[in-house]
């Protein structure tokens, strides 16, 4: 006959760890998982795995997939946007306006490709997603709005055309524009 079992000390519990960042962080790394495996290859798995953090985190702080895409392409968005703003606010007339144009087709979104992947991201699911359509609507919009410190709202729509037009050659040609051909063909644009 055995005796009663041996009494079992508790298992000390975890302490809980004070992360008051990890909801940003999780759209960071969702923003890597995006970059590296594209919006089809984005899971809640995933972005947890490149965050570090427990798989439940992403239900804790997010409803859905559809939730953490949303706020990392309005990250990314808002990101590129204010590089607008900056490269436009800075532009002391007309004719500086133009340089930061193509200064930020050459340099700003030509020359990141992981910016120019999320951009291409971006641009696919919007085509499906009505909810990642108002990201680029926004965003649109702000791009717009930096251009129209220099230019009327007209010219600012089509300039703004002619930049997304010259990102996307960018990202899918074999044979990309120039920083010179991006020169020429703003001001082209613009005589």
């Amino acid at each position: 006959m055995s005796g009663p079992a041996p009494a079992r000390s508790p298992v000390p519990r975890r302490p809980r760890r004070h992360d008051p960042g990890r909801r940003d962080r999780l759209i960071d790394a969702a923003l890597t998982v995006i970059t590296e495996r594209g919006v089809a290859g984005t899971t809640h798995r995933e972005i947890a795995r490149v965050a570090d953090v427990p798989l439940g985190s992403m239900t804790y702080h997010f409803t859905s997939l559809e939730e953490v895409l949303f706020e990392a392409f309005t990250r990314h968005a808002g990101a590129v946007a204010r590089v607008f703003d900056e490269r436009l606010g800075a532009a002391p007339d007309r004719a500086a306006a133009v340089e930061a144009v193509i200064t930020l087709v050459s340099d700003d979104l030509l020359g990141s490709q992981h910016d120019l992947v999320l951009t291409m991201e971006l641009y696919v699911a919007a085509a499906r997603n009505p909810a990642l359509r108002a990201v680029t609507q926004a965003w649109m919009a702000r791009s717009r709005q930096a251009l129209e410190r220099h230019f009327d709202a007209t010219t600012a729509r089509e300039l703004d055309a002619l930049i997304e037009g010259l990102v996307l050659h960018g990202v899918l040609s074999t044979d990309p524009m120039t920083p010179e051909q991006v020169r020429h063909a703003v001001h082209r644009y613009l005589r």
